[in-house]
């Protein structure tokens, strides 16, 4: 049994579509799931990146390919009524759902990501909503403690280390397969698909590139 682990930010619909459609996408495969979450925020910083929803063009056909990804899968879906949102408290509280050390299990997982994409089109910032997602997680700890806030910078950190640069990611035995279109690959290589014992997968990643951009 392979162990994946699910690197996400709430504020991506795609984290959340993947979310949605792991158990259906990996059927039938051994497997069990950390989830890990991570401040996209600060992968986009250190990668040099920006979000999609930060490109006006990009944003609209983000949103239509989501619509259209959520609707083929059959996945209930709703853009909060503000995006992108600050995902920080939602974030920690994932964190504050587990024990020190520990990581969330995936009915708190599950609560978090539904508040933002299932809620209706409201405003996953809004305090009253907010307040009746804590009561639902019922945090073991406190999600603006400090120990909490170094937690999810320690896991962004970590995620970074690994390679992790969007989400969601998964991870699996140091591999990383990135969006919610990669999820057939992991279920290949859960399989046991000899693709990826071959030269394939390291060979398709050396291609080096003809043109660096300087400014």
């Amino acid at each position: 049994m392979k162990t994946l682990e699910f690197w996400f930010d709430p504020v991506s619909p795609y984290a959340y579509l993947a979310f949605e459609q792991l158990p259906q996408a990996l059927e039938g495969c051994s497997y069990v799931v950390a989830y890990r979450p991570v401040l996209f925020a600060g992968l986009l910083g250190h990668w040099g990146q920006k979000g999609p929803a930060e490109i006006e063009p990009k944003r609209a056909w983000t949103f239509r390919q989501v619509a259209w990804a959520a609707h083929r899968l059959g996945i209930e879906i709703a853009t909060p009524a503000q995006h992108p949102f600050n995902p920080l408290p939602l974030l920690r509280l994932a964190l504050a759902s587990a024990p020190a050390g520990e990581l969330p299990n995936r009915r708190a997982c599950e609560l978090i990501l539904r508040h933002v994409w299932r809620g209706a089109g409201a405003d996953a910032r809004d305090p009253a909503r907010l307040q009746a997602l804590h009561d639902a997680v019922v945090p073991l700890r406190d999600p603006a403690s400090d120990a909490v806030k170094a937690e999810l910078r320690a896991h962004t950190e970590v995620a970074i280390e690994r390679g992790v640069f969007g989400v969601p990611t998964v991870e699996v035995e140091g591999r990383l397969f990135w969006g919610l279109d990669a999820l057939p690959m992991v279920r290949a290589l859960l399989q046991g698909d000899p693709w990826f014992d071959g030269p394939e997968w390291d060979a398709a990643a050396v291609a080096p590139p003809g043109v660096v951009r300087t400014g």
